[in-house]
C-alpha cells in the first residue's frame, strides 16, 4: 500500500514538471531558452536585387548589410568610422590610402578574404560596362592596387577626403570574386557576413541562415526572413500578431497604434534624412533672395514638425546634427516663422499676388508637407497652388527644370555633408542631381576644397561654411530633418539601429 502511494506521489510530481516545462514552448513564451532563435521583419517593397554592386535601395540594402560586409563601418553611437573588414589604414601621401586588411577571414562560399577579392570588387564597381547604381562614391579612384595578400592601396585622381566614408557604404560592400564570376550575386548573394543567403520568392520573402563560420562569431539567430505585404498596416497588424516581429520606417499615422501595443518596443534616433522645400534658381522670382526670404519668413515648419509626433525635428541647418560637418551655428541661421516680416518683404519687392505652383510627389509625407506651405503662403498674399505627380515622372520633370518650387529629401547614406552638398547643390551637377540649379562660385569652391583635402577636422571646416552659405541663400528651407524608428517585440534583444535608417542583426536575440 506504501508502494502505490509513493508511485502514485511521483507520477503526481512528473505530471506537474512536465506541466511547467511545456509552458515555455508556448508560442507566447519570453524569457525561455525554447524562444526560437529566428526573426521576421516586414517591409511594403520587395528587394530589387541582393548585389552591393548592382542596387541602390533602401529594401535591398538591408538585407545586404546582413549578408555582406564594407571595409570601415560607422559607429551608430558615435559616428565616427572604424575599421571592419580593415585592420587599419595610412595615407602616405594625400592622393594614397594603404590599407590593411584583417586575415584569415573568408566568404560564405569558401573563397579567401584578400587584396585580390577588395580589388576585384571595386574594379567591377567602377567598370562602365556593369553600370553600378553607386559608382560616384568611388569615381575619384584612379586606381586599385595589391601590395600583398592582405594590403590594398587605393590611388585616387586628386586628393579624396569622403573616401573612408564612401567605403563604409553599404554599396561598397566587399564580395565574393568565386561567386560573382561563376553565378550572379544579384539573386546569389555571397559576402563575409553573419548570414547566408538561403532563399528569395520575388514579391514574397527573402530567408536568410546563420554563417556558423563567420569570423567575429556566429550569430545567435537561426533565421531571418523579410516578409513582404502590401501596405504598411498590414505589417503593423502583423506585428500585433506575432506574425512578424520587427518593422522599421514607423509612419506617423501608425505610429499611435505601434505605440499602444503591449509587448512591442518602439525605437527612434535622430536620424541623418533632411526634407526640404526648394526653388528654381532659374527662374524669377525664385531667383532672388528677397522672395525666398519672404517665403521661409511665411513657413511655420513647427507646424508640420509636430504632426510628425516625434519623428522629424526642426532645424535650420541643410546639413542634419547627424552628419559629418555639422555645425550648431547653423541651427538657427536661416530665417525665422514672421507672417508680419513675411508680408512686410512681398509689400517692399511688389511680389502681392504672385502665382506660386507648389509641385509635390503624390505621397503621404510630401503632400503633407505642399498643403501646410500652400495655407502658409496664401495667408501672406501669395496665390500658391499644388501640382502633384507619380514619383518616377517627378522626378524626370524636376530633373528637367520644369517646376517652380518643390519638395524632396535626401538620405545622406554616407552621413558626410560634402557627400549631400555637392550633388545637390554644386553647380557642377546642374541638369543632374542638382534639381535646383544653384550657382555660387564661393559655395562650389568651399565644397571642392571640403572633397579634395583629406585632413577630416579642415573638411569639416569647409562643409560648416558652404552650409552656412547655403543656409543664408534660403537655397532649401529644411523642412524637417528625419528621425529613424524601428519597432519590435520585446522578446527581441540586441538590434542596432542606425541613424541612416539601416539596421543590423549580428547582436539580436529573442528571449
Amino acid at each position: 500500500m506504501k508502494k502505490r502511494t509513493l508511485f502514485i506521489s511521483l507520477m503526481v510530481l512528473i505530471l506537474a514538471l512536465a506541466g511547467c516545462s511545456g509552458s515555455n514552448t508556448s508560442s507566447g513564451a519570453t524569457g525561455g531558452e525554447d524562444v526560437p532563435q529566428e526573426i521576421t521583419y516586414a517591409t511594403t517593397s520587395d528587394v530589387v536585387g541582393l548585389s552591393p554592386i548592382d542596387t541602390n535601395d533602401s529594401v535591398s540594402s538591408n538585407m545586404i548589410a546582413q549578408i555582406y560586409e564594407t571595409l570601415f563601418v560607422r559607429n551608430p553611437e558615435t559616428m565616427e568610422i572604424e575599421p571592419l573588414l580593415a585592420e587599419s589604414y595610412e595615407t602616405p601621401d594625400e592622393n594614397t590610402w594603404e590599407i590593411k586588411l584583417k586575415e584569415d577571414i573568408k566568404f560564405q562560399d569558401g573563397t579567401d578574404f584578400n587584396a585580390e577579392a577588395v580589388k576585384y570588387t571595386f574594379e567591377q564597381f567602377l567598370d562602365e560596362d556593369r553600370a553600378a547604381p553607386r559608382a560616384s562614391l568611388l569615381a575619384p579612384v584612379e586606381s586599385i592596387e595589391v601590395k600583398d595578400e592582405y594590403t590594398v592601396v587605393i590611388k585616387t585622381k586628386e586628393p579624396y577626403g569622403p573616401l573612408l566614408a564612401a567605403l563604409s557604404h553599404t554599396n561598397a560592400s566587399i564580395v565574393s570574386p568565386t561567386a560573382d564570376q561563376e553565378g550572379d550575386i544579384n539573386s546569389e548573394p555571397v559576402g563575409t557576413g553573419p548570414f547566408k543567403f538561403e532563399e528569395w520568392v520575388e514579391g514574397d520573402h527573402v530567408t536568410l541562415t546563420k554563417n556558423e563560420d563567420y569570423w567575429n562569431g556566429a550569430p545567435e539567430l537561426e533565421t531571418v526572413t523579410m516578409k513582404v505585404v502590401p501596405e504598411y498596416s498590414t505589417a503593423v497588424s502583423m506585428l500585433e500578431t506575432g506574425e512578424v516581429q520587427f518593422i522599421d520606417q514607423v509612419p506617423a499615422e501608425h505610429l499611435s497604434r505601434v505605440e499602444s501595443m503591449n509587448d512591442v518596443t518602439v525605437e527612434t534616433k535622430p536620424g541623418t534624412p533632411v526634407y526640404y522645400l526648394g526653388f528654381n534658381m532659374e527662374k524669377e522670382p525664385f531667383n532672388n533672395l528677397e522672395f525666398r526670404k519672404a517665403v521661409a519668413h511665411a513657413v511655420n515648419r513647427q507646424a508640420y514638425v509636430d504632426q510628425l509626433k516625434g519623428l522629424g525635428v526642426k532645424n535650420d541647418s541643410i546639413i542634419g546634427p547627424q552628419v559629418f560637418g555639422y555645425d550648431e551655428a547653423a541651427a538657427e541661421a536661416g530665417y525665422e516663422y514672421d507672417v508680419e516680416k513675411a508680408k512686410e518683404i512681398i509689400a517692399e519687392n511688389g511680389f502681392e499676388g504672385q502665382k506660386v505652383t507648389l509641385l509635390a510627389a503624390n505621397t503621404g509625407s510630401y503632400m503633407k508637407m505642399a498643403e501646410i506651405v500652400q495655407s502658409q503662403l496664401t495667408e501672406v498674399g501669395l496665390d500658391a497652388e499644388i501640382e502633384s505627380m507619380e514619383w518616377g515622372t517627378f522626378l524626370d520633370t524636376t530633373l528637367e527644370g520644369n517646376f517652380e518650387m518643390t519638395f524632396m529629401g535626401w538620405s545622406n547614406s554616407t552621413a558626410d555633408g560634402s557627400e549631400m552638398l555637392y550633388p545637390n547643390l554644386h553647380s557642377d551637377n546642374i541638369g543632374s542631381s542638382n534639381r535646383m540649379r544653384y550657382n555660387n562660385e564661393e559655395f562650389d569652391k568651399l565644397v571642392d576644397e571640403s572633397r579634395t583635402i583629406v585632413d577630416q577636422e579642415v573638411r569639416k571646416q569647409k562643409i560648416q561654411e558652404a552650409n552656412l552659405i547655403a543656409v543664408e541663400d534660403a537655397v532649401n528651407i529644411p523642412m524637417n530633418h528625419g528621425v529613424v524608428s524601428a519597432a519590435y517585440k520585446k522578446d527581441v534583444k540586441g538590434l542596432e539601429l542606425d541613424p541612416t535608417g539601416e539596421w543590423r542583426l549580428l547582436n539580436v536575440t529573442r528571449e
